[in-house]
């Protein structure tokens, strides 16, 4: 059965002057601000689209790979996923750098290896964001 999620944006003003909010519409976790500085300069108090696209690999990446980790019979004690999302202003998204450290007993550094890349190609995000570079970091704890 399809699931459909959604956000909802509200923005005021100009695209350089201007601001808004980002508002998880079905968790209803909360309402964050966002504006052109934020993604063209950086912030560490606004959100940005890019952020929230690498929140959205991350979690995919880390599911996609637990499960294909489960299915070789070599479940991971942990995941832990970073994604950086990379905007150039002017040029747009650039591409998402995937950095993964997971502990997987009974598993060979090669196998690891193989798997993350097969998880990375495989993940619904990473498909959805295939017309940028993605950049895999995979290290066996």
């Amino acid at each position: 059965m399809p699931v459909t999620s959604e956000a909802t944006t509200t923005w005021t003003g100009s695209l350089t002057e201007g601001s808004g909010t980002v508002s998880f519409a079905t968790s209803h976790l909360g309402t964050f601000p966002i504006d052109w500085k934020a993604r063209s300069e950086g912030s560490e108090t606004t959100t940005t689209p890019e952020e929230l696209i690498a929140a959205a690999h991350a979690s995919c990446f880390s599911m996609a790979f637990s499960h294909a980790l489960a299915e070789n019979g070599t479940p991971p004690e942990r995941v832990n996923t970073t994604a950086s999302v990379t905007f150039k202003p002017g040029t747009g998204i650039t591409g998402s750098h995937l950095n993964v450290n997971a502990s997987v007993p009974g598993l060979s550094a090669e196998k690891f290896q193989e798997i993350a890349q097969a998880a990375k190609t495989g993940c619904p995000v990473s498909q959805a964001l295939s017309g940028i570079e993605i950049t895999l970091e995979a290290t066996l704890a």
